[in-house]
């Protein structure tokens, strides 16, 4: 009989003897070794980002003290709170719609209502700047029905202001909690409040004192997840002309060259993120998203009918974000597309899609391989030291991708220094920049900034797998690799693949890093669409546009059958 030694997952191997390994067991396996140098690589960035702040002069800390952050500061504080506010009312009230009520189209809407999700944040904000411009059609509407002639004429919103940037990102970021809250009705809130109806509660009150205190810690993490990613942007706070923290890190560094001063403010900016991070975990402490699936919303479950006014304010409500959050952007980019498809596709919008397709490629497979081997070192070791190691190597997604990129490219500068500085004097002759010059650092910031998302899709997979299976295959003498490569990635290939294709478009959407650590002449479809919008010539890249918000509802779609499944 076999039996299990570890007491938790039933992988410490007692050994062809039969003996516990008592002293190897103290000592670290070289899958354990291997995950601590991963979760080395990922905070590197962290790790340089001190040491160059550390070592900048007090003149550049001064600077930042006294002109940067009273600037930036309350522009950026003001903005999240903004955000907050609204994702937590659109993510909210929209997943309490579709959960407990029925109204024409709630299917639809269900799904429609994540689709703001596969907009990237800048294109986001090109559409609705060209939207709601005074040559768009709702100001060419207002002018032609109250006769205007001028924009002093009337009043209009403007949406190159902060506000303005807060409602463009919480119209496509909202999906994080409506998705998090949804998915705590589902398995949590049939049952609660069936027994309410059946108590005689009001519709008002079993909302008030049932639903949104469940909801709360759901509510709290999806609000976190879209302030990270606001956080995280630059392409549509430049353009919308509103300087954020992580915008003035960006400026520091590339415009005014102070890279001591860049890490200072970046560090600075880290402390937000973190302090993001423990308010959510805070607000989730001792509290479950999800409870067991005998709890789930069955497929009995009677919603509560909606007629009248309260239907089309239910309709108007969940209609809303998906049009200003999914069609506006979709709709200005495919019209743009439809006025340059007479020109063809450019040679330069085709070597970018292929310069993306293979960075993003090289970043995914480097990712999933990494995260396969630290959460099978987990498995197999069962050290709290080695968890805590997956851990740390998860931070990365928490990073704007600008202080990922300042954070790698000084010690890959300052390595690439050093061994040029010995070829010269060995052998005479200059490597120059073999890393930081490449596509390298773009890969390496990817996969930092990514691998939470790998790590995750194999970790959930590999809990899929009873341990007994890795049990059996070792008692038939094969090794702890043997194992892996023949018995479980076989069955784990759907979760990698899944992981895979998130890590891949991610990627393939990213602005922040892939701006600064780009070669030299290298685009990719961020970035080449970052470059026109820059020179005012957006509507010149509406196929690329459509091609990025196109492959971005695959994760949309993924995201729904995972649903669909877990009914």
């Amino acid at each position: 009989m076999i039996r299990d030694q570890s007491g938790k997952n039933g992988l410490a191997a007692t050994g062809q003897s039969g003996k516990k390994p008592s002293l190897l067991r103290r000592l670290p396996s070289r899958y354990s070794v291997i995950t601590f140098f991963i979760a080395l690589l990922i905070v590197l960035p962290i790790i340089s980002l001190f040491v160059l702040a550390m070592g900048g002069d007090g003149q550049s800390f001064t600077h930042i003290v006294k002109n940067v952050l009273p600037r930036v500061g309350p522009t950026t504080i003001i903005m999240l709170i903004e955000i907050g506010v609204l994702t937590a009312i659109a993510g909210f009230v929209s997943a309490w719609l579709v959960s407990f009520f029925d109204f024409p189209g709630r299917r639809i809407f269900s799904w429609a209502l994540m689709l703001p999700l596969a907009v990237p944040t800048y294109l986001a904000a090109y559409g609705f700047v060209e939207f709601f411009s005074f040559t768009g059609p709702i100001q060419t509407a207002i002018r032609a029905i109250g006769g205007y002639t001028s924009i002093r004429d009337y009043w209009f919103f403007e949406v190159r202001s902060t506000t303005g940037a807060a409602v463009v990102l919480s119209l496509v970021l909202y999906p994080y909690v409506y998705m998090a809250v949804r998915a705590i009705f589902h398995f949590q809130g049939a049952h609660i409040v069936e027994s309410a109806r059946s108590l005689g509660a009001a519709r008002r009150r079993v909302l008030v004192e049932i639903l949104l205190p469940m909801a709360r810690p759901a509510v709290v993490l999806g609000v976190t997840l879209a302030l990270m990613e606001a956080i995280n942007d630059i392409g549509a706070m430049e353009y919308l002309g509103v300087e954020t923290l992580t915008f003035s890190v960006f400026n520091l560094w590339l415009n005014q060259d102070d890279m001591a001063g860049a890490a200072q403010l970046a560090l600075f900016l880290l402390i937000v993120v973190f302090v993001l991070i423990r308010l959510e975990r805070w607000a989730r402490k001792g509290r479950k998203l999800h409870d067991e699936r005998t709890h789930s919303l069955k497929a009995h479950y009677q919603r509560e009918g909606l007629t009248g006014w309260q239907a089309l304010a239910a309709v108007v409500f969940c209609a809303l974000p998906v049009a200003f959050g999914f069609g506006i952007p979709f709709f200005v980019m495919a019209g743009y597309a439809l006025d340059y498809l007479g020109e063809g596709i450019s040679p330069q919008l085709l070597e970018a899609l292929a310069t993306s397709i293979a960075f993003a490629t090289i970043a995914a497979a480097v990712t999933m391989v990494l995260a396969l081997i630290m959460v099978y070192s987990v498995r197999v070791s069962g050290s709290k030291m080695t968890e805590f190691l997956v851990r740390i190597a998860s931070v990365g997604y928490a990073i704007p991708g600008t202080i990922v990129a300042l954070g790698i490219f000084l010690p890959l500068a300052m390595f690439d220094n050093y061994f040029d500085g010995l070829m010269r004097q060995g052998f005479g002759f200059s490597t120059g920049l073999l890393i930081t010059g490449s596509g390298a650092t773009m890969i390496l910031a990817y996969v930092v900034r990514f691998m939470a998302m790998g790590e995750g899709s194999a970790d959930n997979g590999l809990r899929k797998i009873s341990p007994r299976i890795d049990m059996a295959s070792r008692s038939l003498g094969k090794t702890s690799l043997q194992t892996l490569r023949k018995v479980l990635l076989p069955i784990l290939s759907p979760a990698l693949a899944t992981g895979f294709l998130l890590v891949f478009i991610d990627s393939l959407k990213e602005l922040s890093a892939t701006i600064t650590l780009r070669p030299f002449g290298v685009n990719t479809l961020s970035t080449y669409i970052y470059d026109f919008a820059s020179r005012s010539r957006v509507e010149e890249t509406g196929i690329a546009s459509l091609i990025i918000i196109s492959v971005g509802i695959i994760p949309v779609i993924l995201v729904m059958r995972t649903m669909l499944d877990r009914r």
